[in-house]
């Protein structure tokens, strides 16, 4: 369940997107990582093909638990992707409790990033 705390800021994150870039719609988890992956990835007017818009969302993932100590940034292939490595096994969570993680986890990169 979402603390309070947490659904402001994750209303506040969906609500600077949807302005941004959904033309007033609210982004679900999968759009948010998807933006977060082009973040990272440096590449926002490009089209991106399925795998790698799979790929984005990977990238987003990594970057946003990093700091829990799952991921650690590796660096960027020749093409500017970037690559992380396991650190840490990701406990076994039920579904609602891996959508309070990455919220809780995108919220806390919006912040770092100042964006919030």
């Amino acid at each position: 369940m979402l603390s309070e705390d947490l659904k402001e800021n994750w209303e506040r994150v969906t609500e600077l997107l949807a302005r941004d870039f959904g033309d007033g719609e609210k982004p679900d988890l999968d759009a948010v990582l998807f933006l977060i992956g082009v973040q990272e990835l440096g590449a926002p007017k490009r089209r991106f093909k399925k795998d790698e818009k799979v790929n984005l969302m990977h990238i987003a993932i990594c970057r946003v638990l990093e700091p829990y100590g799952y991921y650690q940034f590796e660096g960027q292939d020749p093409d500017g992707w970037p690559h992380y490595t396991l650190k840490e096994k990701l406990p076994n969570l039920k579904p609602g409790e891996q959508t309070v993680l990455m919220k809780e986890a995108v919220v806390r990169y919006f912040k770092e990033n100042e964006l919030l």
